[in-house]
């Protein structure tokens, strides 16, 4: 009883309301780029991903807001980063899901880069990117990963995967709605399994493999998306093609955005980075995840 009770004062829109304005309090006054990233919706995933425990809560969003603070993601522009995506391993999607999300498509067979900080700062750019791009009252995306032409050869270290892990689960709470891995080789369950131990029980869940001739989850596929939509790839009518130019396009008109929203001054910015490298550290070190899930 005791139980059931707590969970429906999770659950109460009210209790939530509460919740979020305990958080407010408690990480007390915020200015700057801290005060608009800390919107309501903002604090309550993070309130979501620490089960609404508020002390866990506070000490997840105060280390994203430090790390916001030295890694500046919303201050990488594409330029900096094109040179990953020129194969298209992952871009935002041209399409939504049947929710109105925003699309990341993911493609590990096409890596082109042993750089552990370029493929972590081109997947913090398309996750910015994402972010920027959703509908309003839409706080989530979501993954495709298409395993075509996926090896050993064609992966990515297990130190670059976690810190990857560390940052979206750490730093993006809740972003993430749904990962449909489609058609995934055997050789990639080793891989998993070893990544796996790094996320937490809700990443988890939010996982789902997908197999061709396996009924079941091609139709739980299709219920998150429109199949004339979703490229042949992912076993629908549409056509997943990747330009690189075109796409390059488009990012510089959404960088264009994000300095607007972020109130951020391109000049300075320009002259500042001008190698088109940023000083700021890869990432922090990462803390145990298990410890992340508690």
């Amino acid at each position: 009883m005791f139980l059931r009770r707590k969970h429906a004062q999770k659950d109460d829109p009210e209790q939530r309301d509460s919740k979020v304005n305990e958080l407010r309090a408690a990480i007390g006054p915020l200015s700057g780029r801290s005060s608009k990233y800390c919107t309501d919706a903002c604090l309550r995933r993070y309130l979501e991903a620490r089960n609404w425990n508020v002390d866990k809560a506070k000490k997840m969003l105060e280390e994203t807001l430090k790390w916001r603070s030295t890694y500046k993601p919303e201050e990488i522009r594409w330029h900096e980063v094109a040179h990953e995506g020129e194969t298209g391993k992952a871009s935002r999607a041209n399409f939504h899901d049947l929710q109105g999300r925003t699309v990341l498509i993911m493609r590990p067979g096409m890596q082109n880069s042993t750089s552990a900080e370029g493929n972590i700062r081109h997947l913090v750019y398309l996750l910015e990117n994402a972010t920027m791009n959703l509908a309003e009252g839409q706080e989530q995306m979501s993954w495709l990963i298409d395993f075509t032409g996926f090896s050993l050869n064609t992966s990515v270290p297990i130190k670059t995967a976690r810190d990857s892990i560390y940052i979206l689960q750490g730093h993006y709470p809740e972003r993430l709605a749904v990962a449909f891995l489609y058609n995934p080789p055997k050789i990639f369950e080793a891989f998993y399994k070893a990544t796996r131990y790094f996320l937490d029980s809700k990443t988890v869940e939010k996982v789902k493999f997908v197999y061709p001739k396996n009924k079941d989850s091609v139709e739980l596929m299709k219920t998150y998306f429109d199949v004339e939509n979703l490229p042949s790839e992912f076993g629908g009518t549409g056509t997943l093609k990747y330009d690189h130019e075109e796409f390059s396009q488009l990012m510089a008109q959404d960088d264009v955005k994000t300095a607007k929203f972020w109130g951020v001054d391109e000049k300075h910015h320009r002259i500042a980075n001008g190698n088109g490298h940023s000083v700021a550290e890869v990432a922090p070190q990462p803390e145990l995840i298990a410890q992340q899930a508690s």
